[in-house]
């Protein structure tokens, strides 16, 4: 290999400006990196998994249990969780029903939280109300559920619905846009505290566990 060929193969990604400092320099997009299992450096903080506060009207636990594909948990991983408050309602400027003090009051929408050694992640909030969906129809009671985690160069998306809403599930679009086989496993199963969802991140069979994630 010739010294053009090293170098053209050995190309930075950004092209070298002598004399030029961060100010000047051309920079392009930022290549993706896998967060876990550097994510505890800056990500999580004190209050990332309490959405509400512990004596919140409905206030109960939501945990996930994150597995790969050979069923061992993700111990490294990190959750975010988006919703609405128990009313279906976003106090965001992008609701189009305009925004709206949350209910119960302190409801911040978003949660962080980081899986312990049995790959589960818990975070505190209350069951979301129903959302408006195009053409007149309704979203079942969900929350959104973003998954962080070692080797993963992009997060993972899905949802967690819950099991006490079988006609809003069955009229739900984002559900329904799924085979009949498949919709269960992303409703979530009660527990004690609240609500649990298993997650599979992959399965060699086609018709296996894996859980449904979305692109975005």
């Amino acid at each position: 290999m010739s010294d053009s060929d090293v170098a053209h193969a050995f190309a930075p990604r950004y092209p070298v400006t002598p004399g030029a400092d961060f100010t000047t320099a051309p920079f392009g997009q930022t290549p993706s990196q896998t967060v876990g299992p550097y994510l505890h450096i800056a990500l999580p903080w004190i209050d990332g998994p309490s959405v509400v506060s512990a004596d919140a009207v409905g206030a109960m636990i939501v945990t996930v249990t994150i597995v790969d594909g050979s069923r061992t948990p993700v111990s490294d991983a990190m959750i975010e969780t988006w919703q609405a408050d128990a009313a279906g309602r976003f106090d965001h400027p992008d609701d189009p029903r305009g925004p709206a003090s949350p209910t119960p009051p302190g409801f911040r929408g978003f949660g962080r939280a980081v899986a312990d050694a049995s790959g589960t992640a818990a975070v505190r909030t209350v069951k979301p109300g129903p959302l408006p969906a195009e053409n007149g129809r309704i979203e079942a009671p969900h929350i959104d559920l973003a998954i962080f985690g070692r080797g993963m160069l992009d997060r993972l998306v899905t949802r967690i619905y819950f099991p006490d809403e079988p006609s809003s599930n069955a009229a739900d679009p984002v559900l329904g846009a799924l085979a009949a086989e498949r919709r269960g496993k992303l409703i979530a199963r009660h527990t004690a505290a609240g609500y649990h969802l298993d997650v599979v991140i992959q399965d060699s069979d086609p018709d296996g566990d894996e859980t449904p994630f979305f692109e975005l």
